[in-house]
């Protein structure tokens, strides 16, 4: 595939991440001033109830938007919905995909989802990318 406008309905793009990292997620809170230590700190997070740091939500629905990034020169994200559906932990491997749903001249319309490495979908949602 050449180009996102060749894509016919119910073919996807996907990538799969690299295991989530410490450090991934100490730069993300500097970028985005979340502090909340439960995403950096395993003690923090124990105490709140989680087996362990927790990636930001955030975080990964950026990342998602990194399927859309080679192709930014001939469009857009418009809209971008997104429903939060599990929590994503240090080293979880996330495939990102998303699925071509309707194409009109104006806008590629797509199912969204990141998966984690048990094929738990911990992001749903839907992306409208505008054609320029």
């Amino acid at each position: 595939m050449t180009s996102i406008t060749e894509l016919r309905t119910g073919e996807s793009l996907q990538t799969t991440l690299s295991p989530v990292s410490r450090m991934d997620l100490i730069k993300y809170s500097g970028a985005s001033g979340d502090f909340n230590p439960i995403h950096t700190i395993d003690e923090e997070a124990k105490k709140a109830g989680l087996p362990g740091i927790i990636a930001h939500g955030m975080w990964t629905m950026g990342n998602l938007s990194k399927l859309f990034t080679p192709y930014y020169e001939i469009g857009f994200i418009q809209d971008y919905q997104i429903r939060f559906a599990g929590m994503v932990f240090l080293n979880d491997v996330i495939t990102l995909q998303a699925q071509l749903e309707d194409k009109t001249e104006e806008h590629l319309h797509f199912k969204v989802s990141a998966i984690n490495q048990k094929g738990k979908e911990v992001i749903k949602g839907k992306v409208r990318f505008a054609l320029y």
